[in-house]
């Protein structure tokens, strides 16, 4: 009987054993594999999809031929650069910082609207007027509609458009 007490222990930790050294194996195959399965595993946040468009045709652009005998269309003006015209821009310079008078009308009688500060744009919509010994041109503000008038050329210079 003492030989089955002792054979029922041996067997009995044999399988402890063998159960611990699955459970080490099972732990140390976690350990090791287990970070490289997950990072096979689908993960939206990996991928990065470029679309790229097709390619399109472009049209070809065909001017019309003149007709035998017709007349010239004339040249579009453009203005040179650093010269006012209408549809420039223009920076108000030079007032020391006591600013420009924009007026009503291109006159010195004529009452001031509002004042225009040293680098100020404005664009240039109409003129341009000769009145009391000045150039005058209208210019508007093309922030503020409301900010428009006459102002003389001696406080403008031109620049290019924004």
């Amino acid at each position: 009987m003492e030989n089955n007490k002792l054979i029922n222990k041996k067997v009995i930790l044999i399988g402890l054993i063998i159960a611990f050294g699955i459970l080490f194996l099972s732990l140390i195959f976690l350990v090791w594999i287990g970070p490289n399965l997950r990072k096979q595993t689908p993960n939206s946040s990996l991928y990065v999809m470029t679309i790229i468009p097709a390619p399109t045709s472009t049209p070809r652009v065909i001017s019309p031929s003149p007709l035998p005998n017709s007349p010239t269309p004339p040249p579009t003006l453009t203005p040179l650069p650093g010269t006012i015209a209408i549809n420039t821009y223009v920076q108000i310079t030079g007032t020391n910082g006591d600013g420009l008078r924009l007026r009503g009308s291109p006159s010195l009688s004529s009452d001031p609207l509002f004042l225009g500060y040293d680098s100020e744009v404005f664009l240039v919509v109409d003129g341009p007027m000769d009145s009391d010994g000045y150039t005058w041109w209208y210019l508007t503000a093309p922030y503020d509609q409301t900010r428009s008038g006459w102002a003389v050329v001696n406080y403008l210079i031109s620049i290019p458009s924004p």
